[in-house]
This record gives C-alpha cells, structure tokens and sequence, in this order.
C-alpha cells in the first residue's frame, strides 16, 4: 500500500520516568544531541510521506502546541486536547480518531529514536500491511539490538509475523518501538477514557489480527533521564 496520509503523536503523558528533566519542560521536548524528541518523532513521519499528524497534549500542553507552532514542518497539524483528562494510549488514540484522516493510520511514540535502515520505518510497515488479515502491525526491533531498553522483550513473532505476549517471569526476543499502523477497525466499541493500547492488542491478538514487522535500523528507548544521556553517547559513535 502506500504511505498512510496521517499519524497519531502520543504526546500527552506525564514523563515520571524522565524526571528530573521533565520538571521543568514535557517529555517530548526533552533535547536528546540538541534535538527535542518530538521533533524526532517528525523526521520519522515526514521521511514516511505523512501529510497529516494529530498530537495530543496534557502535560504543560502550552509549551507543546507552542512549539509545533514555532517549528513548521510541511505538515497539517491538528490537536487532540486532553488537558481536562489524560486518556493514556488507548483512549488518546479513540478520542483523536474523528480528525485522522486515513485508514490505516500511524501512530507513534515520542520518547524513542528511530534511525532508518535500508528501508525506512514507515516504508516497511506500509509494504507489511495487509487489511484482510491485520488490525495492528508493530515495528518491531530484537531485543538484542534494543538500546538502553532494561525489560526483558514484549512478544514473540513468528516466521509470518504473528505476535503472541510473552509469558510472565520469561523474556522475549522483540521489543516493541514504539510505532504502529492501526485500522480504525481495531477501535471499534472503544470508549472516550483513559484506557492502554495493550487491551485492544490483546484483543486482536484473540484474532489472530496482531502482527509485527523487525525494523531494519537502529532504534533508542529515550524513556528516562539516563537513558538520554546513554542514548547520546550512542549516537555520538555513529
């Protein structure tokens, strides 16, 4: 298929894990190597082909929406507003659904890296993507190659793709990254409250509808403080 026209940028959370950083700015303006991830997560999208992006705000929301204001970057820009209620992943992405304007859509986390391989991130998912048999595809990275990430993997993938949960007290080869192509298929039934994708994954994985793809470059967990400094060392060697 080709490149979905629009993505989803979880931006609202709290940024606990990052503080003390996140103290005085929120977690998707934290600078890592002099470039705030937000912005990072826009490089991924706009080397992609995505022309439309919806970015939910809560934390120090302000300061978010003033800096996609700042920064133009060839794209339509929409706010989903949760300052009223924080939403998590799931519900964030079910609220922000009326204004996404492609089916399937991306969406995408702001406290990771993404550096393309031979096929770019977006590129791959799309290529992957088959809505007779997916509800979800996640980019996927070995959790061998999964920088700075301490947990010990998410799922297992099989030779077609298929994604099972790893089991309790066990570890697992794949770490999810932290970007997905979703059918609004996968949201139906799905309330306006605070609620994480993990329900609707597990849900399509009953399915047999979850599926993942191992992305072919490089790829940084940024989800604490230290993490951001590990991660500018990393980066500082490439």
């Amino acid at each position: 298929m080709s490149a979905p026209r629009s993505a989803m940028v979880l931006a609202a959370g709290l940024g606990r894990r990052m503080r003390p950083l996140t103290a005085t700015r929120p977690k998707p303006l934290v600078e890592v190597a002099g470039r705030a991830l937000l912005d990072r997560a826009f490089d991924v999208l706009r080397a992609g082909g995505v022309r439309q992006a919806v970015v939910n705000v809560h934390y120090m929301a302000d300061r978010v929406e003033a800096h996609l204001a700042a920064r133009p970057n060839g794209m339509e820009i929409r706010i989903s507003d949760e300052r009223a209620l924080l939403l998590e992943t799931g519900g964030g992405i079910t609220k922000a659904l009326p204004m996404l304007t492609s089916d399937p859509f991306l969406a995408i986390n702001s406290d990771n890296i993404w550096i393309d391989g031979p096929i770019g991130a977006v590129r791959l998912l799309a290529d992957r993507w088959n809505a007779d048999t997916m509800d979800a595809l996640l980019l996927m990275v070995p959790l061998a190659r999964a920088n700075n990430h301490r947990g010990q993997g998410d799922f297992h993938m099989d030779p077609m793709g298929a994604l099972v949960r790893k089991r309790p007290g066990r570890v697992a080869p794949f770490v999810y990254t932290g970007l997905q192509l979703l059918s609004k298929r996968l949201f139906a039934g799905a309330p306006i409250e605070p609620f994480s994708m993990n329900r609707l994954w597990d849900r399509a994985a009953a399915q047999g509808r979850l599926y993942g793809v191992g992305h072919q470059g490089l790829w940084f967990d940024v989800g604490t403080a230290a993490a951001v400094k590990e991660t500018e060392a990393l980066l500082g060697q490439l």
